[in-house]
C-alpha cells in the first residue's frame, strides 16, 4: 500500500480526458490491418491439451458461428492487439461473451448473477471486455434469426448501460464497490415482465444444479458399497492408476491455498473417487477432473481441478502483467492468477476456490454444479435477450469498477455518444471477420 495520497475522481477524470489525446475513442472502431493467421493461433493452445480430445473441441466449435466464437478468445485477443486501443488497463475477465454470465450461490446459499470464467482473465484496455461482449450478441442474435434492429438495439443500450453503471459506482468509495452485487431476487422488480419470466426460468433450472442432484446423475455404488463415477466418454472417463495418483496429490496440496476454516471442513472428507470432465467449448482438451468427496455418514462433496494456462491477453493480447500479478503467478502458478483474478472481478466468489501447480501443469479448484446456471441467449426473446445484454454491461462494469483506473475510464468515455457508435461498429466488423474465419475453421 503507498502512502501517497491518491487522486481524486477529478484527476482521474482529467487523466482519462488526456487518452484521448492519443487514443480518440472515435478510433475505437477501427479492425487491425496486420495479417494473420486464424487457423495457425487457434492450433496452439491443442499442443498442451488432452490429444485425444482435440477431436471433440473442434467438433464442438464447428458446431455454429456462436460455438465457433465462444473458443476463439486467444484469436480476438491477437487481433484486438492490432486495434486501436484506450490504453486504459483494467483487471480484465478476457472472454466476457454472453455465456460466460450467468447464476452460481453465494456464501450464504443466495442465488446472484456475475461473471462465471476467469480462465483468461488478466489486465488489459478496458474496452476488450465490452468489445468481445457486444460481438457475442451480434453473433449469438445472428444465431437466433433476431432483426438487426433488435441486435443493435441490444449492442448500443449495453454500452449505455455499461456507461451509466461504471459512473455510478466510481461515484461511490472502492469499499461501497467492493460490496456491490447483483441478488438475483433484488433485481427481479427492475424488469419487464418478459424479462422476469426469462431469468426466473432460467433461476429456477440453476438452482436445481446442486451437488446431491449432480452425485445422483454422475455417480453409482460399485459391488463393496463405494460411490464412483459412471463413465460417459468423452465427456466422463475414468483415470489411470498415475493420473488418479497425480490428482490426489495435487488436491491434498491444493488445501495449503485456502482458509483455515475450509481445510478444516475438507478435513472432515475423504477422496472416493477421480474422473476426467469434459467442459465447455474453447476448454474442451484441457486437464479438467471431478473429484468426489464423502464422509463417514454417506455425504458428499463435488470438487473440479482444472488447468490453468498462460491467459490470452498476455499470450496473443501482449499486455504486460503488473508486478503483484507477476510475483503472484511465479509464487502460486497461473491457477493463483485465476483465483485471484476472480476475486477480483466476482462480487461473491466460491469460499472452497483454490489452486495447486505441479511441474506438469498448473490447475485452480473450485464446486461443481453449485447452484451455477445460465441463460442460453438463442432461446430468449427479443426483449429479454435486449435486456441480458444490459445485465451483462453491468455487471461487466461492476467488475471494472474494482481497478483504481476505472475513474480514468468514465473520463475517457465522458458522454457516452461516441463510444456508443464505435464500440458496436467494431463489434459488427469483428463478426464477420469471425464468420469468415468459421468458414475457414470448417473447411480445414
Amino acid at each position: 500500500m503507498s502512502t501517497d495520497i491518491p487522486a481524486s475522481r477529478a484527476q482521474r477524470h482529467a487523466r482519462g480526458r488526456r487518452a484521448r489525446e492519443v487514443a480518440p475513442r472515435s478510433s475505437l472502431a477501427g479492425l487491425g490491418d496486420e495479417t494473420r493467421d486464424p487457423l495457425g493461433i487457434l492450433a496452439v493452445p491443442n499442443e498442451t491439451r488432452v490429444p485425444e480430445l482435440v477431436p471433440l473441441r473442434a467438433e464442438r466449435m464447428s458446431a455454429s458461428p456462436f460455438t465457433f466464437f465462444r473458443g476463439t478468445a486467444a484469436l480476438m485477443a491477437a487481433d484486438l492487439a492490432t486495434s486501436p486501443h484506450s490504453g486504459i488497463l483494467v483487471a480484465s475477465c478476457g472472454d466476457a461473451h454472453v455465456s460466460n454470465f450467468g447464476f452460481y450461490a453465494s456464501p450464504e446459499r443466495e442465488l446472484v448473477f456475475d461473471l462465471n470464467d476467469f480462465d483468461e482473465a488478466a489486465w488489459a484496455p478496458w474496452e476488450w471486455d465490452l468489445k468481445r461482449l457486444l460481438t457475442s450478441v451480434v453473433i449469438g442474435g445472428r444465431a437466433s434469426q433476431r432483426d438487426e434492429t433488435v441486435i443493435e438495439r441490444a449492442c448500443r443500450t449495453a454500452v449505455s448501460a455499461y456507461v451509466r453503471a461504471l459512473r455510478t459506482a466510481t461515484e461511490a468509495s472502492p469499499t461501497e464497490r467492493y460490496f456491490a452485487h447483483f441478488a438475483v431476487q433484488s433485481t427481479r422488480g427492475l424488469l419487464d415482465k418478459a424479462s422476469r419470466k426469462a431469468i426466473a426460468q432460467a433461476a429456477k433450472q440453476a438452482q436445481r444444479r446442486t451437488t446431491a442432484r449432480a452425485v445422483h446423475r454422475l455417480t453409482e455404488l460399485d459391488p463393496q458399497g463405494r460411490r464412483r463415477f459412471v463413465e460417459t466418454p468423452p465427456t466422463m472417463s475414468a483415470v489411470d492408476d498415475q493420473t488418479r495418483t497425480h490428482v490426489l496429490e495435487r488436491f491434498r496440496s491444493f488445501l495449503a491455498s485456502v482458509p483455515a476454516d475450509v481445510a478444516l471442513l475438507f478435513d472432515q472428507y475423504t477422496i472416493a473417487d477421480v474422473a476426467q470432465r469434459v467442459v465447455g467449448v474453447g476448454s474442451v482438451g484441457t486437464r479438467c477432473y471431478l473429484v468426489l468427496l464423502e464422509d463417514g455418514d454417506g455425504h458428499t462433496l463435488l470438487m473440479q481441478p482444472k488447468q490453468a494456462g498462460l491467459s490470452v491477453l498476455v499470450e496473443h493480447g501482449g499486455v504486460a502483467r503488473p508486478a503483484a500479478l507477476q510475483a503472484l503467478i511465479e509464487h502460486g502458478g497461473q491457477g493463483a492468477r485465476v483465483v485471484a483474478m476472480q476475486h477480483v472481478l466476482q462480487a461473491l466468489s466460491d469460499p472452497f476456490l483454490g489452486h495447486v501447480r505441479s511441474a506438469n501443469a498448473d490447475y485452480y479448484v473450485r464446486q461443481f454444479h453449485d447452484m451455477k446456471g445460465g441463460i442460453d441467449v438463442e432461446e430468449l426473446d427479443d426483449a429479454p435477450f435486449v435486456t441480458y445484454a444490459q445485465a451483462c454491461a453491468v455487471v461487466l462494469a461492476r467488475a471494472h469498477s474494482q481497478s483504481a483506473t476505472a475513474g480514468e475510464v468514465v473520463g475517457y468515455i465522458g458522454r457516452g455518444r461516441v463510444v456508443a457508435d464505435a464500440l458496436p461498429a467494431w463489434s459488427y466488423a469483428y463478426a464477420e471477420v469471425s464468420d469468415a474465419d468459421h468458414r475457414a475453421f470448417l473447411r480445414s
